[in-house]
């Protein structure tokens, strides 16, 4: 049977999986208004290993105190720089030597499961209410969607983001090959 991990035992094995990342991953969000979707989405990023972020458009305040609610002291952790433009992130991104993919429904989009997330990639989100900006699509490496079979049509941005850095950084482990070890402790 097995148990949870005592907080020394979940150090070691974040230790192990970290020792066995080396590829970068970034992420850009544009527009994400709401705090405890930007909350959710610092934490998310902290807990991947997110070299760096970059905030367009009217994207909420890491330090807004509403933010902090969800991000939990996450967004120190993380890197993250301000643009008033997509297109200035996205240069900020590729001069950066970053492949920027999107993650939306849009025609063209293949799905995330195919998309080209090789190390040195960093992911692109868009607004709650209408995803990605058109410039930010349109200056984008790739765009991919993230597969939905049940009857809604659409993700939350904060679980949109949280699914695609994990298929990200599954894929970096899964080239490794072999599996890490065991948790210990229990």
């Amino acid at each position: 049977m097995s148990t949870q991990l005592r907080p020394t035992d979940v150090k070691r094995l974040n230790r192990q999986w970290r020792r066995r990342t080396e590829g970068r991953l970034a992420l850009l969000v544009e527009s994400v208004t709401q705090p405890f979707n930007m909350g959710s989405i610092l934490r998310t990023c902290a807990t991947f290993g997110v070299d760096q972020l970059w905030l367009t458009g009217n994207s909420a305040d890491p330090g807004d105190p509403k933010v902090g609610k969800t991000a939990l002291g996450t967004a120190a952790k993380v890197p993250h720089t301000r643009f008033a433009t997509s297109g200035e992130a996205l240069a900020a991104a590729r001069g950066e030597g970053y492949k920027v993919v999107a993650v939306e429904l849009a025609g063209g989009a293949v799905p995330l499961h195919t998309a080209p997330l090789e190390p040195d990639v960093c992911l692109a989100v868009g607004a709650e209410d209408h995803g990605c900006s058109p410039a930010l699509l349109s200056g984008a490496d790739a765009v991919t969607y993230i597969p939905q079979v049940g009857r809604v049509g659409s993700l939350n941005v904060a679980v949109a983001t949280a699914i695609a850095l994990s298929e990200a950084r599954r894929r970096e482990w899964a080239s490794l090959g072999g599996e890490a070890d065991a948790p210990v402790g229990g």
